[in-house]
Parts: structure tokens; C-alpha cells; sequence
């Protein structure tokens, strides 16, 4: 089986470098992990953590947000790349964010794909290849105020404070949410399509797309935090692209709640929503391509 690092891209071109990472292998091992924080840790816990990725065992590792924050993120994501010998594609979360601004942040993240040859943010690099029938896409995704109590959430978020973008009141900042989660639905539409070709596709975000992937302690999220834990822009474009090609698996990779949970949406479309804690960052089990 034939394993490709960064077939076409649909926002950036692919460095060549990426052809010294390919392999031939039976079968191609996911290591996924989310809501990491690395900040959290020590610098010895994050020696303790690259090693736990660089031993699992995987032929690539994704990571699906909430890495660090801004002023850090660059620095913890070299430090994980420099302890394994496998690329690590990965999505952004809010807490990357925070301390910056989302054009900033995501500069930082396409300056590490083009000039690190183990990193590979996600939207910079369109249509990953898996093998001859499996491709791997992703985006950032965002909370977009649409699902559950909306704008009547009482809900006030780090994210409002902590972003510069997000430093904005009522309608001003619903708007800016709902953009945000359109500009990650068109992405996602767009790499859909990309790969119609392929029989499986496993979509990397950050954000639970559905209402029944938004976990919190086995529960699912009540209405005043659904606004800020779901993105329903990405969630449509799931459901339709799932709908148009009824051959094709869609599994989706999530993260944000910090609660595990499956959700089958449809028969060919699947939400995995990885759990996490503070200081103690997880992986979780191995996906086999």
C-alpha cells in the first residue's frame, strides 16, 4: 500500500521535500491526538509526551487543536517534530489563538508547513493521500453560534477575551462567528469534492460538527453551550457531501470538549470526538488505514 504526504493542495503548494517522507507499507497507522495544551506542561512531561508519540507505532500522527497558544505554538510544535521521524498533520484550535489573532496564528502554522518537513498544517495542504482509496482533509473549524441557544447563550468564553478578533459584543461577534464557520464549511466543501475519488475520507477539526458529537462527561452539551462547542456550518457540508456519495465513508476526527464520544450521523458518516485533560495530554487508539 502506497503512502502519499501532500497529493494536491487546494490553498498552498506541497513542498517536495514531503517526497522523502513516503513509504511502503501493508497497511498506514494513525496516531491521533487532541486538546494536547502542551503549555500546560513541564518540559520534562513534554519529552515524556514526544516520546509517547515517537513509540506508538504510527506511520503519521494528527493532531485535531488546542496545541498551545499563540506566542508558543511554533515552539511546541517543533519540539514534538524533533522527537518523532513521522510527519504530524494537524488542525488549530481556539486556545492556539489566544494571546494572538487568527491571521497571525495561522501565518505562524503555514510558515512551519513550508519550512519544516514534518509539519503539515492541514488547510495548507489539501487532499492527503492515504493510499490508493483513502485521503485525509482538514480545517480549524470554529464554534458558530448556530446550533443550541445561540446568541442567548449566557455563556461568556476565554475565547472573547483572549483572541483579539473575538473582542467584540452582540450581533458584531455573532457575525464574525458565523463567518468563520462558513470560511471552514467552504474549505471542507471544496476538499470533499477534491477527493470524490476516494472510498474513505477522514476530515481533521478541531470543532464537533454535529450536536450528537458535542460530548461533555457522556452527556451530550446542553443548549447555552452548543453555540460555542459546534460548528453547524461544517456539519452541513458533511451531511452533504455524505448524502451525494453514499459509496464514500466520511469519519470525522474532533476534539474541543475535552469529552469522548461516536456519533453516527448517517451509515457512512461517522463523528469521533476525542476525550482530554489538562496537564495530561492522550492519545487516543491507533486508526488503521
Amino acid at each position: 500500500m502506497k503512502y502519499r504526504a501532500g497529493r494536491a493542495s487546494l490553498t498552498a503548494p506541497v513542498r517536495l521535500a514531503a517526497v522523502l517522507l513516503l513509504r511502503y507499507l501493508d497497511r498506514v497507522h494513525i496516531a491521533w491526538a487532541t486538546d494536547i495544551h502542551l503549555n500546560f506542561l513541564s518540559d520534562d512531561e513534554l519529552c515524556v509526551f514526544g516520546d509517547t508519540l515517537a513509540d506508538a507505532g504510527a506511520d503519521i500522527i494528527a493532531i485535531t487543536g488546542d496545541i498551545a497558544e499563540a506566542p508558543s505554538l511554533s515552539h511546541y510544535l517543533t519540539a514534538l517534530a524533533e522527537r518523532v521521524d513521522v510527519p504530524i498533520y494537524f488542525v488549530l484550535g481556539n486556545h492556539d489563538f489566544y494571546r494572538g489573532d487568527i491571521a497571525s496564528v495561522r501565518a505562524q502554522a503555514e510558515a512551519l508547513t513550508r519550512s519544516h518537513e514534518r509539519l503539515w498544517w492541514m488547510p495548507a495542504c489539501g487532499v492527503v493521500e492515504l493510499s490508493d482509496d483513502v485521503a485525509m482533509v482538514g480545517h480549524d473549524g470554529w464554534g458558530d453560534g448556530r446550533l443550541g441557544s445561540g446568541a442567548d447563550s449566557p455563556i461568556m468564553l476565554n475565547d472573547f477575551v483572549h483572541i483579539a478578533d473575538l473582542r467584540l459584543w452582540g450581533a458584531e461577534r455573532m457575525a464574525k462567528l458565523a463567518a468563520l464557520g462558513e470560511e471552514a464549511a467552504a474549505y471542507i466543501r471544496d476538499a470533499l469534492v477534491s477527493a470524490a475519488a476516494y472510498r474513505r475520507v477522514i476530515v481533521l477539526t478541531h470543532v464537533p460538527p454535529f450536536r450528537e458529537a458535542c460530548w461533555h462527561k457522556g452527556e451530550i452539551s446542553d443548549d447555552d453551550w452548543l453555540p460555542w462547542f459546534t460548528c453547524k456550518a461544517v456539519g452541513d457540508v458533511l451531511l452533504e457531501g455524505a448524502e451525494a456519495h453514499p459509496q464514500r465513508t466520511i469519519e470525522i476526527l474532533c476534539g474541543h470538549t475535552h469529552g469522548a464520544g461516536v456519533a453516527q450521523v448517517l451509515p457512512n458518516l461517522r463523528v469521533i470526538t476525542g476525550g482530554a485533560e489538562y496537564g495530561a495530554p492522550q492519545l487516543q487508539p491507533l486508526i488503521a488505514i
